[in-house]
């Protein structure tokens, strides 16, 4: 059988790589390239989806020696909590070429950058190799510094330096716990199944890593107080880096919490649960509530970013404190559906939010009104998202979400005051919609100067609103196969 995986991971590559190679080939061949390449990923996500995984471990694995001295090698494969984040990785890189395809400020690099960051975001998500993760986690790093400091906005130089130095040094704790993983493993192995079937790490050993780790995704989800770096990153960031930023590498932090924090020190984690359900519960309601004091449309998203992991990070703590493992798999099974409905809705926002700004150049709330009458197909797009964002039944969010507080309520149900943070999202999303696109219609806001969406636009963003109906209406094609996992999961 052919590596699928491999293919998967690294024909983005391959296409950062032709486009390198076309320098002195015109914009629009060079996003078609990107287009293309991306679109062969997706389909290649699909196929590993249509493969399906295992009840008992890891799937469609793929192994090659590389450093077996140490223990290290080349080993990818995908579970039931990486293969959905893998499908949603391709389809928003995919959709967000599409929209890219305007950009005209160095292309071949846009492409190139992208693409990188593709293999990169992929791979984290498949590795199975604590090197190998490592690698991924920080390549990702790199590509995504020069899309916000190259295709930015006005202050996009500080927002990418403050970016990479928070990620960057919040990811070597991360390093260090790798290290210690391998330590106490007997024989010493970087291999991830190893260190998820028998943990090596116990006590304070255990603990030490643990904290470790979750510096190094509290960094990256962000969580409460780590997260000063994404809202100058999302503000400045161009829309398709925002797009990727919330809808991929926001989930590298949650990932990393499932798969090493709760899978690699499960009983460091556990004695540790309240803390982080502690976090989690902060997280989630001071992200509301710094949402609603914007008045930046794209800085509001970015704040109820934070709200929403806040969400996933509760779903996890309550995993770990739960002693039934039915209900340990419905907290467990809310929260990997969260990360997927989070990367559909907020890239569906992050995008109309660029298309705004394409067309008016602000993104301030109170410089709108009426827009509903001007372009109707954005607004009424941007409406649909905003209700799946806080939590509409019928949406993306609210099957994911729903498990989450269900947990939550048998485990701990003091922490059911995270709830407000809908009620505090919904507040802040109404109020959005009435001064961007209801009321009157202000003098400079003509269908000349305020076009409605176009073709590309349509194609780019339709698949992210057609999903969110779907997942709200339909949730069960995606838990099946998270629950394979979480099912399994035993500690």
């Amino acid at each position: 059988m052919y590596p699928l995986i491999s293919i998967t991971i690294f024909l983005p590559l391959l296409g950062a790589l032709l486009v390198l190679f076309m320098r002195k080939s015109p914009a629009p061949a060079v996003h078609a390239i990107g287009i293309i390449t991306s679109g062969l990923t997706l389909l290649g996500a699909i196929m590993m989806w249509s493969r399906g995984v295992s009840e008992t471990g890891f799937a469609q694995l793929e192994q090659i020696d590389w450093m077996p001295s140490i223990g290290a090698a080349y080993r990818v494969g995908v579970d039931g909590i990486s293969l959905p984040l893998v499908l949603l990785s391709a389809l928003l890189f995919f959709v967000t070429f599409i929209y890219s395809a305007k950009v005209r400020k160095q292309p071949h690099a846009f492409v190139a950058l992208m693409l990188l960051l593709e293999t990169a975001s992929i791979g984290v998500f498949t590795a199975l190799d604590g090197i190998l993760f490592y690698v991924f986690f920080e390549v990702s790093l790199v590509s995504m510094y020069f899309m916000i400091a190259q295709w930015g906005h006005e202050d996009r130089q500080r927002a990418a330096l403050m970016f990479f130095i928070y990620t960057f040094l919040g990811s070597l704790p991360l390093l260090l716990a790798i290290l210690g993983l391998y330590l106490g493993s007997d024989p010493h192995t970087f291999d991830m199944r190893v260190w998820i079937s028998d943990p090596p790490l116990e006590g304070v050993a255990a603990m030490l890593a643990l904290i470790a780790m979750l510096i190094t995704f509290a960094v990256k989800t962000p969580v409460f107080p780590f997260h000063t770096w994404l809202p100058a990153a999302h503000v400045q960031a161009p829309a398709a880096g925002s797009v990727i930023l919330a809808g991929v590498m926001l989930k590298f932090g949650t990932y990393g919490i499932v798969r090493f924090a709760l899978q690699m020190t499960p009983d460091a984690f556990r004695d540790a649960g309240l803390v982080i359900l502690t976090f989690g519960v902060v997280a989630a309601l001071y992200g509301a509530f710094a949402a609603l004091a914007q008045s930046d449309l794209k800085r509001l998203i970015a704040y109820t970013s934070i709200n929403h992991m806040g969400y996933i990070i509760v779903g996890v703590a309550i995993a770990a404190l739960a002693t039934d493992p039915a209900i340990r798999a419905v907290a467990l099974d809310g929260s990997v559906l969260q990360m997927v409905s989070h990367g559909l809705v907020t890239g569906a926002l992050f995008m109309l939010v660029g298309m705004i700004q394409d067309r008016a150049h602000t993104r301030e709330m109170d410089q709108f009104g009426g827009l509903l009458k001007v372009v109707p197909i954005l607004g009424w797009s941007f409406v649909l998202a905003a209700f799946a964002s806080l939590g509409l039944p019928g949406l993306a969010h609210f099957p994911a979400e729903f498990q989450i507080f269900l947990a939550t309520l048998q485990v701990e149900p003091a922490a059911i005051i995270v709830i407000l943070g809908i009620v505090i999202t919904a507040g802040l999303y109404l109020r959005a919609i009435a001064q961007v696109f209801l009321g009157e219609v202000g003098e400079k806001w003509t269908p000349k100067t305020m076009p409605d969406l176009n073709y590309r636009e349509l194609l780019a963003l339709s698949p992210l609103l057609i999903l969110t109906i779907v997942v709200g209406i339909a949730p069960a094609w995606v838990l099946d196969i998270i629950h394979k996992t979480t099912a399994a999961i035993q500690f």
